[in-house]
């Protein structure tokens, strides 16, 4: 377990240099912005286009995996909901509270760091995370929270959802991506050279703009916070390792990816999404920064388990 820590560490070590640089002021809050539009828009959208180009999408698709990891989500997403209701908040403020205890950090810190840890081959599991994660939760909270907002559901809500996730640079890189692989042509030379050395910069890239962005985020709420945290570090592993494989059997390097990917800390967006309906945005600030410092020891011993055990 110690090597796995040791393998884990440097990959928070950079994601604290971020944070000391966002505290210090050194790298202020414009900076951070500008740093997480390029590899969200760049870095990281190359690495995702070349991976999808290469891969077909038929030989990385499997039902049973994105069933384990849809079920096992939504069970601990609506037991967040349920929990929050029950303390007496409002449905908006109960599905970012559900948000946060589903939604990891996979696009920023899970791509690259699983990578590297588990072998370049679970990226392709990644990406059906990822895909899950966007499409079906990332929709979700739209639609909840302009729902209880305006009193029921509209058409426009569902246009406003469609054209949210066409403009998502991830989900249109993979797209693309996956497009071009549909064609059975090779990636040209030149183009995956270009690729490549662009979405080297994803790794570093994201997690200093992780590090440099929790600078800026507040502890409040504590209570709630904790509770957000076990849930995301605790209960969704554990809920997607039970589903993978008890309910519906995943093959075992598969499964241990989405194990990974459900233990990682909650995501950056999903401030950012909070900040924008003015929802919860300190209870959502103070959960990203308390899952993503407790992550530093649960992440290796999740990824110890899956090294060790499946």
């Amino acid at each position: 377990m110690w090597a796995i820590f040791l393998e884990t560490l440097p990959f928070f070590a950079v994601i604290g240099l971020g944070y000391g640089a966002g505290r210090t002021g050194f790298f202020n809050e414009e900076a951070t912005a500008y740093l997480t539009k390029f590899v969200f828009y760049f870095a990281l959208s190359a690495m995702l286009f070349r991976f999808a180009a290469t891969h077909p999408l038929a030989q990385m698709f499997e039902w049973n995996f994105v069933k384990a990891y849809l079920a096992a989500s939504a069970a601990v997403y609506v037991g967040s909901v349920m929990f929050a209701l029950f303390r007496g908040v409002s449905v908006s403020e109960a599905a970012f509270e559900a948000q946060c205890a589903v939604i990891g950090n996979v696009g920023f810190l899970g791509i690259p760091m699983l990578a590297l840890l588990l072998g370049p081959e679970a990226v392709a599991s990644v990406i059906l995370v990822l895909g899950v994660d966007l499409i079906v939760f990332g929709s979700l909270i739209v639609i909840v929270v302009t729902a209880s907002r305006s009193g029921g559901l509209s058409p426009m809500i569902f246009v406003t959802v469609t054209k949210g996730l066409i403009k998502n640079p991830m989900i249109a890189s993979i797209g693309l991506g996956f497009a071009w692989s549909s064609l059975s042509i090779p990636v040209p030379a030149v183009l995956d050279d270009f690729l490549q050395l662009l979405g080297a910069a994803a790794t570093p890239g994201a997690l200093f703009a992780i590090g440099a962005s929790l600078a800026s985020k507040s502890a409040e709420r504590l209570s709630v916070a904790v509770w957000l945290s076990f849930a995301k570090l605790v209960l969704h592993p554990a809920a997607v390792a039970f589903a993978a494989l008890v309910i519906w059997p995943v093959e075992p390097y598969a499964a241990g990816v989405m194990i990974a990917c459900a233990a990682l800390p909650v995501a950056g967006n999903v401030f950012i999404l909070a900040q924008h309906y003015n929802v919860a945005p300190q209870r959502v600030s103070a959960a990203i920064l308390i899952s993503t410092a407790a992550s530093v020891i649960t992440v290796a011993v999740v990824i110890g388990w899956v090294k060790t055990t499946l």
